[in-house]
């Protein structure tokens, strides 16, 4: 019989939980931004042409951090053409998604958005066909006062403060054959480096985040971090990462312990990583944005290559179920996991482009499966993670080998009491009985227990349907003797909300 027990102590911490860690990720793909966050026609668009029904559900999902202009965008872009008068703005090629970009929507745009949807902006830089010097034009344009060329440049397109963007990324998948101006680690390295030294001339209070591998998939993928970090360890702050997964065939089994693979990822990066700073001999220990994520049904994909010059297509608008909703929140776990290193990630993308948030142009807004998980973990996973002591009961995958059934997490907030448990039955076919003790956390009860699961693995939500799949109440969970015991059923994502018992 399947069984799965852990062991929860405030005095084991991993570290605090970064709020970074719920970032997502707005690039000029698709819908993205056209018809996804900014559509002026919509009947919910403010005087800036923001969509009023998709900033109610990003408010609600809860990201704290975006990613903008890309992704491969980003490796072409003249960040130029999207700052002015509109009317004045030129129409481009955008040779990554094979689109028309109008640049009616660039960066003091998304600076405004950003404001009114409550996030902070992570701004990538081409590195790709551009260098130091507009990288530099660029923290000057958008970060420094006034009184300079560009300052008063912006000054003069209606921003009088300067947007003081913090976090800056130096291009964007830069090993990838398919990114424009592809470089090898040393051309890569070297750029990144110098650039990134320049900008924080411009702007010291800056941080900076380097390229890494494509995905770990990729032929160089280590070679390709240790080199560029040789290069960029005392310049940079992080070292980026990125990933996507899809269900291969029928192997659901594999599908729901993909989070393993991104463990050993994250595991491979931070090894690489300072085993280049011991050579360095660098005290700092490098941290980890984890800035692209998702379940990605790439073999979906036409391929650029297959498609027409086309203004804002539909573009890998992934339908998700309630499988991918629990694989999402498992790489979920993961990133909790790993927060003591892992101290950004980004969620791909936030609209319409394998979303959580689907749109109809001049319709309505709706969240998908994997809208929840992300919500959850956003709102409820508060102060420091735990280090939990986890035994389960494994079960076979075709790639992976045995993987336990039980993956799980927890967050212990100091100053509500409050002690959050994310969990993950993987099994298809069996309930997953948790014992869980909580004994060093003083009296506690059970506030709530969210369960998002389906008898049909394949559910969906859709524009008829939009609230086919949503986290229902959980039922049978017991805390006795600072003991919690739960069942968790199959294939689940799983959310147990435990508070301080009143006295007496």
């Amino acid at each position: 019989m399947a069984h799965s027990s852990l062991v929860l102590d405030p005095r084991f911490s991993l570290a605090d939980v970064d709020r970074r860690l719920f970032g997502s990720f707005v690039e000029h793909m698709g819908r993205c931004v056209y018809t996804g966050i900014f559509e002026p026609d919509h009947p919910t668009a403010d005087e800036s042409g923001f969509r009023g029904d998709v900033l109610e559900l990003v408010r609600e999902l809860g990201p704290t951090l975006v990613r903008y202009p890309g992704g491969n965008f980003v490796s072409s872009y003249r960040w130029e053409d999207g700052v002015g008068p509109v009317e004045e703005r030129p129409q481009r090629l955008d040779l990554a998604w094979r689109a028309l970009e109008p640049n009616t929507f660039g960066l003091n745009e998304f600076m405004a958005w950003a404001g009114v949807a409550g996030v902070e902006p992570m701004m990538a830089i081409n590195l790709g066909t551009r260098g130091v010097a507009e990288a530099c034009d660029l923290v000057e344009y958008s970060n420094h006062p006034g009184g300079t060329y560009l300052s008063d440049l912006r000054r003069s397109h209606g921003v009088k403060d300067p947007h003081d963007i913090k976090l800056w990324c130096l291009g964007n998948e830069l090993d990838g054959p398919w990114q424009v101006g592809q470089k090898t680690a040393h051309e890569y390295g070297r750029l990144a480096a110098e650039a990134g030294k320049a900008m924080r001339l411009v702007d010291p209070s800056i941080e900076l985040v380097a390229v890494g591998s494509s995905h770990s998939g990729m032929a160089t993928f280590a070679s390709w971090e240790a080199t560029v970090l040789e290069h960029t360890y005392g310049v940079v702050d992080y070292i980026s990462l990125h990933t996507y997964y899809e269900q291969h065939d029928d192997d659901v089994e594999s599908f729901l312990a993909t989070a393993t693979d991104m463990d050993m990822f994250i595991d491979a990066v931070i090894a690489t990583a300072d085993h280049v700073g011991a050579r360095l001999r660098q005290r700092k220990k490098l941290r980890l944005a984890f800035d692209e994520w998702n379940v990605w049904y790439q073999q979906r994909f036409v391929g650029v290559r297959n498609l027409d010059w086309q203004y804002a297509r539909p573009l890998i608008e992934d339908n998700f179920t309630v499988v991918d909703a629990v694989v999402v929140g498992s790489y979920l776990i993961s990133l909790l996991n790993h927060a003591d290193r892992v101290a950004i990630a980004c969620q791909a993308q936030l609209v319409n482009i394998i979303a959580p948030i689907l749109t109809e142009p001049g319709g309505v807004a709706w969240r998908q499966t994997i809208f929840y998980p992300f919500a959850q973990a956003a709102r409820f996973a508060r102060g420091r993670v735990l280090r939990p002591l986890i035994e389960s009961s494994s079960y076979p995958t075709a790639r992976f080998g045995e993987v336990p059934m039980l993956h799980a997490t927890a967050t212990y907030d100091d100053e509500t009491g409050e002690l959050s448990l994310f969990a993950v039955n993987r099994s298809t076919t069996e309930t997953l009985p948790l014992t869980a003790d909580v004994r060093g956390f003083g009296a506690l009860q059970v506030a709530d227990h969210s369960v998002l699961a389906d008898d049909d693995l394949q559910a969906r939500n859709t524009a008829d349907q939009p609230d086919r799949v949503v986290p229902r109440r959980g039922s049978g969970a017991r805390l006795t003797d600072g003991e919690l015991t739960v069942g968790l059923p199959p294939a689940s994502w799983n959310v147990l909300r435990l508070t301080p018992a009143p006295a007496g």
